[in-house]
């Protein structure tokens, strides 16, 4: 009996990934969804029996999906699969509804270790006698800028949520977690790409330089001047907030960050990169002013991830800017996992 089963996710990456670590002798009828509203059309069309539901996506992310579920009534067995791996985030969709959680990136062991559990899925006693063919879902060609980007996006959210994750478990704070930007543009049109949430605000940046096989760039945070009395507090820290207090209080959070982040990345391609000394780019400036410095490089591809904490006014952007130089590396490391 074919079982009808529904992937939502806004990565086609992600999809693809999902899809082959499906045992491949399973009779499935796969559907996609690109977010949250899309997975409500599909499923009243098709009643699948099984949605895979990704949390960080735009228009409708996976929460509001779990929450418009419950809201009407609407039975479906879910399972979530996302890289923000916060425990808060795994309880709260349970709480919501969904059967179990499942980390990005995917196994098929854990997959397999999963449906079996909720009854999917058993696999058979003995190996087929016949090879299967592993699922293709849809092609990606990574010399296509825009698949290019959707699996850079899709990296940096596996990364973005181990950093999350990381600052979550240091501060024993809730971390909201964004879709990450990914743009392939010029140097000098950077600052206008920038979504920090208060453009006219002051802010305070470090940069840490990291290099490894044919890879190479910079990681700056980029922190709200307003968010440092919060964070001070959230790190318990009871002494005035001076200059050299920021200072210490901006390292720290860099440290989290940047290390988990580049970690994050390092894991799934497959190589190492070695972090730099942070430097300070300035205190209480403008984003304009801090991003003025000319880099040695035309083009980047850049990453930027806000980060903030729920319920508190403490808002920084994370910003990765590869050198152009690294594309073609880059792809070829993706190419292994597409």
């Amino acid at each position: 009996m074919t079982t009808t089963v529904l992937i939502c996710d806004d990565s086609r990456m992600a999809r693809n990934q999902l899809a082959r670590c499906l045992p491949p002798e399973w009779d499935v009828d796969i559907h996609f969804a690109e977010d949250g509203q899309h997975c409500l059309e599909v499923a009243a069309e098709v009643d699948p029996a099984l949605i895979f539901l990704d949390l960080n996506m735009p228009e409708m992310d996976g929460y509001e999906t779990l929450e418009e579920f419950r809201a009407q009534d609407f039975e479906y067995d879910v399972i979530v699969v996302s890289g923000d791996i916060q425990p808060d985030a795994q309880a709260r969709v349970i709480g919501l509804g969904a059967l179990n959680f499942i980390k990005k990136p995917v196994s098929k062991e854990k997959m397999l270790e999963t449906l079996d559990l909720h009854g999917f899925y058993h696999a058979p006693d003995s190996a087929p006698e016949t090879p299967q063919v592993e699922r293709v879902v849809e092609q990606t060609d990574l010399n296509d800028q825009a698949t290019f980007i959707d699996a850079c996006q899709e990296i940096t959210n596996v990364a973005m949520g181990r950093a999350g994750d990381s600052l979550a478990r240091f501060l024993d704070v809730f971390v909201e977690l964004p879709v990450p930007k990914v743009n392939l543009i010029e140097i000098g049109e950077l600052i206008m790409a920038l979504q920090f949430s208060e453009q006219e605000s002051t802010v305070s940046s470090v940069c840490q330089g990291f290099i490894g096989p044919g890879i190479s760039g910079e990681a700056l945070l980029i922190f709200n001047d307003s968010s440092f009395s919060n964070i001070a507090r959230l790190m318990k820290y009871k002494g005035k907030i001076d200059d050299s207090v920021e200072l210490e209080l901006l390292m720290d959070t860099a440290n989290i960050l940047v290390g988990a982040c580049l970690q994050g990345i390092s894991d799934q391609l497959d190589l190492s990169l070695s972090q730099g000394h942070p430097v300070v780019l300035g205190q209480h400036v403008q984003i304009a002013d801090l991003l003025a410095n000319d880099k040695p490089w035309n083009k980047t591809l850049s990453i930027e991830i806000n980060y903030s904490i729920e319920n508190e006014s403490v808002d920084c952007d994370l910003l990765l800017l590869f050198t152009e130089d690294c594309i073609d590396t880059l792809k070829q490391r993706i190419s292994y996992i597409v």
